[in-house]
C-alpha cells in the first residue's frame, strides 16, 4: 500500500511552535537577568520572526542554521562573556535544527502514519515533560559539580567562572579534604561502617529472601512488611525508636562484657545501618528469585548434594546480581545516612554525611562542594554497576533487557 508524502508543516504553525519553544527559553534568560516576563516576550517574539523569515529561505537550510548558531553565540557574548557565548551557540544550535525539524516535519519521520495530531502531540508532549522532569531532578547535581572546583570560599559561580576565567577555579577544596583531619576522621568511619554494615544486610537480607521464597512458610507477607518497614517508616521515627533500644544495648555490653565505649558506638551504628540495608537486599533478592526455577534446587538434591552445597553451588550463582544490588543499595544507604548516626552514634563515629551537615550548620564549609561531588561521583559508578548487574540477571533468565 503506498503512504501518503509527508509536506511541510505551515509557516504560521512552525512560527507558533517555535514561539512557544523561545519563550520557555526567553523564561529562564529573563529570570537570570531579572525579569522574566519580559523574557518571555522577547523570546516567543525573537523566535517568531527568525522562524517566519528562516522558511521563506528553506532550500539555503544549512547556511541559515549555521547563522543563527552564530547569532546566538554573539548575543549571549555580549551580554555574558565567554560562558554565555557558549550557552548562546547551544541555543543557536538548537533552535536552527529545531526551527527546520518542525517546518520540514520531520518530525512524523519516525512515526507511523496513520497517528492523528492530537497522537503526535501526546507522543513528543509526554517525552518533553519527562525531560523537564528529568532536568529538574539533574539539575542541583550539575550546579554542585563545577562548584567544587570554585578558587573562592564562596557557594555561588563568582565572575571569574563565569568567565570561563581559569584564575577562578582551584582544587583548594579537594586539598582541604585530604588533608583536614576531621574530614579524614569523617570518611575513614564511613569506610568502616558502610561495608561491614553492607556484609549484614547482604548476609540476613539473603537468607530472609530464600526463606520467604518458600511456599510453604506462614505468614509470608506479615514477615514481609515487618522486614521492610525500615524503608517504609519514616526515618526520624525509626532514629528515636534505635536510639531507646541501642542505648539499653550499649550498657550491657559495657557493664557486663567491658567492652569500650568507642567499640559499642562503632556496633551500635553498624546494627542502625543494617537494619536500614536490609530491606533493599530483600526486595532485590526476592525480585530476582520470581525468575529462578526451582527444579534446579530439587535436580541438586536428587544427585546427593546438601543444602549448603546446593545453594553455593546452584543457587547463589543464579541469583548473585540481585544480591549484588541489594548490597551496593546498603552501602549507598550507610554511606550517605546521617539522621540515625546522629541519633545513635557519638562524635568517634562522625561519618562523612555528619560532617557534611555539621559544616553547613556550624561554619559553612565550601569542602562541603567537593566531598559532595566525590559522593556523586561514587554513586554514580555503583548505580551502574547496578545497571549492568540487572541486565546480567536478565540476561541469565533468559529476558531481553531494555
Amino acid at each position: 500500500m503506498a503512504l501518503t508524502p509527508v509536506t511541510p508543516s505551515s509557516t504560521s504553525f512552525t512560527a507558533s511552535t517555535t514561539a512557544a519553544a523561545g519563550a520557555v527559553a526567553g523564561l529562564f534568560i529573563g529570570t537570570s537577568q531579572g525579569n522574566a516576563f519580559l523574557g518571555v516576550i522577547i523570546g516567543a517574539l525573537l523566535l517568531a520572526v527568525i522562524a517566519f523569515v528562516a522558511l521563506q529561505m528553506r532550500d539555503r537550510e544549512k547556511a541559515i542554521r549555521w547563522i543563527i548558531l552564530a547569532g546566538f553565540a554573539l548575543a549571549g557574548f555580549l551580554m555574558g562573556g565567554l560562558s554565555a557565548g557558549i550557552m548562546g551557540a547551544l541555543f543557536g544550535w538548537f533552535f536552527g535544527w529545531f526551527i527546520f525539524w518542525i517546518g520540514e516535519t520531520r518530525y512524523r519521520a519516525t512515526l507511523v502514519p496513520y497517528l492523528t495530531p492530537g497522537q503526535v502531540l501526546w507522543h513528543y508532549g509526554f517525552r518533553v515533560i519527562c525531560g523537564a522532569i528529568f532536568v529538574f531532578l539533574i539539575t542541583p547535581i550539575l550546579v554542585v559539580l563545577p562548584l567544587s572546583f570554585n578558587a573562592q570560599d564562596f557557594f555561588t559561580f563568582t565572575p571569574e567562572m563565569l568567565r570561563l576565567d581559569p584564575e577562578g577555579y582551584s582544587l583548594k577544596h579537594y586539598r582541604d579534604f585530604f588533608t583536614s583531619q576531621d574530614w579524614q576522621l569523617s570518611f575513614r568511619n564511613s569506610v568502616i561502617i558502610a561495608p561491614i554494615a553492607t556484609v549484614i544486610s547482604v548476609t540476613l537480607g539473603t537468607l530472609a529472601a530464600i526463606g520467604l521464597s518458600q511456599s510453604h512458610v506462614p505468614g509470608r507477607r506479615a514477615i514481609m512488611a515487618i522486614l521492610i518497614s525500615p524503608m517504609i517508616v519514616p526515618l526520624i521515627i525509626s532514629a528515636t525508636g534505635m536510639f531507646f533500644f541501642y542505648s539499653q544495648m550499649g550498657q550491657v555490653l559495657e557493664n557486663n562484657l567491658g567492652l569500650s565505649k568507642t567499640f559499642v558506638g562503632y556496633v551500635k551504628v553498624v546494627l542502625a545501618h543494617a537494619v536500614l540495608g536490609i530491606p533493599f537486599v530483600i526486595i532485590t533478592v526476592t525480585a530476582t528469585l520470581v525468575g529462578f526455577d526451582r527444579s534446579l534446587t530439587r535436580a541438586a538434591a536428587n544427585m546427593g548434594a546438601g543444602p549448603v552445597t546446593t545453594f553455593f553451588r546452584v543457587q547463589m550463582p543464579l541469583i548473585l546480581p540481585g544480591v549484588i544490588s541489594g548490597g551496593l543499595f546498603a552501602f549507598i544507604t550507610s554511606f550517605d545516612e546521617v539522621v540515625v548516626v546522629l541519633f545513635v552514634g557519638s562524635a568517634r563515629q562522625k561519618t562523612l554525611p555528619w560532617q557534611m551537615f555539621t559544616g553547613l550548620r556550624e561554619q559553612i564549609s565550601p569542602t562541603i562542594l567537593a566531598v559532595a561531588t566525590i559522593l556523586v561521583v561514587i554513586s554514580i559508578a555503583l548505580l551502574t554497576t547496578v545497571e549492568l548487574l540487572r541486565r546480567r540477571s536478565e540476561r541469565l533468565r533468559g529476558i531481553s533487557p531494555t
